[in-house]
C-alpha cells in the first residue's frame, strides 16, 4: 500500500509541528506527505519548509495556493497525491503513533473495504438509534444522515475513488466533508474502526470552538443540504427525508444548549 497522506493548512504555525510529528512518529510511514498552504499569512510555510530539510528521509511536498478554503486545498493535495491510497489530516490534529498500522491490519485482511475511518478524541460507540456498533461496521449513506461518523483526519481511502466520486464541493463551506462521504458510502464500501486512534482539534469540543465547526448555524445549514442531497441522489425517500431534517434540527437546538451551558 502507498498512502498519500493530505494536509490542508492555513495559519497553522503554532499546531503544525506536532501534526507532522504525528506522522513522523508513526509506526508505519506513509508513502507520501502532502502539505497545501491555502494562503496562509503566517509563517506555516517556513516552518514546514525548515521541517522538510530537517527530515530528508520523509518525502514531504509543500505546495502554496492563493486561499480559497479546506475543500480547496483537500482537492489539491488529491490530485497531487501519487499513492493508491488517500490518509487525510488537518494542520492541528494529530495521530496516534499506530494509526497507519492499525488500519492497514485491518485493510489487508479486509480486502473489501474501500474506505475506513475509525474514533477521535477517546471516543467509542456502541449503538446509533436502531444500528449496533461493532468493532468494525460498515456505514450507509442513511447511517451518516443521522450521524457522520467519519472525521476526515481518521479516514484513508482509496485513490481511485476520486475517478467516480469526484472531489470535495469546493462551494460548501460547511459540513462539506459529510457531503463528500455520504457520496462514497453511496456508492462504496465504507466501514468504521471503533477504536480512537486520532486527537482532532487540539482537545476542542467538536463543534461550538473557532474554526468551521464553530459556526453552529452555519453547520446546520450545510447538514440540511447534505439531507437535501441525499433525497436527490435517491439514498432516501420524502417520508425519511422529513424525519431526518427533525432530527437534524432537534440536534441542533441541542448543540446551541449545550454551548450556552458550556459559556456560563
Amino acid at each position: 500500500m502507498k498512502i498519500s497522506v493530505v494536509i490542508p493548512m492555513y495559519n497553522s504555525s503554532r499546531t503544525i509541528l506536532k501534526t507532522l510529528d504525528s506522522i513522523k512518529n508513526q509506526t508505519v510511514l506513509p508513502f507520501e506527505i502532502i502539505v497545501i498552504d491555502d494562503g496562509s499569512a503566517d509563517n506555516s510555510s517556513i516552518i514546514v519548509e525548515d521541517y522538510i530539510k530537517a527530515h530528508s528521509d520523509l518525502k514531504i511536498k509543500l505546495f502554496k495556493k492563493n486561499n480559497g478554503g479546506v475543500s480547496t486545498a483537500r482537492n489539491r493535495g488529491i490530485k497531487e497525491a501519487k499513492g493508491n491510497w488517500i490518509a487525510l489530516l488537518d494542520s492541528d490534529d494529530e495521530w496516534l503513533p499506530n494509526k497507519l498500522e492499525r488500519q492497514i491490519n485491518i485493510l489487508e485482511t479486509n480486502p473489501n473495504i474501500d474506505f475506513l475511518a475509525t474514533n477521535r478524541n477517546g471516543e467509542h460507540f456502541s449503538k446509533i438509534l436502531w444500528k449496533n456498533l461493532k468493532h468494525l461496521t460498515r456505514i450507509s449513506p442513511k447511517v451518516l444522515l443521522v450521524k457522520n461518523f467519519f472525521s476526515p483526519p481518521t479516514v484513508i481511502f482509496r485513490t481511485d475513488i476520486v475517478s467516480k466520486i469526484g472531489y470535495f464541493d469546493e462551494k460548501q463551506r460547511y459540513a462539506e466533508e459529510g457531503n463528500y462521504f455520504i457520496r462514497i458510502a453511496k456508492e462504496y464500501n465504507c466501514y468504521l474502526l471503533n477504536e480512537s486512534l486520532v486527537m482532532t482539534g487540539s482537545g476542542k469540543s467538536h463543534y461550538g470552538d473557532s474554526g468551521l465547526s464553530g459556526n453552529l448555524k452555519e453547520m446546520e445549514k450545510g447538514e440540511l443540504k447534505n439531507i437535501k442531497d441525499a433525497l436527490n441522489f435517491k439514498i432516501i425517500n420524502k417520508i425519511e427525508y422529513l424525519f431526518l431534517v427533525c432530527f437534524s434540527i432537534l440536534k441542533f437546538i441541542r448543540r446551541i444548549l449545550i454551548v450556552k451551558l458550556r459559556g456560563k
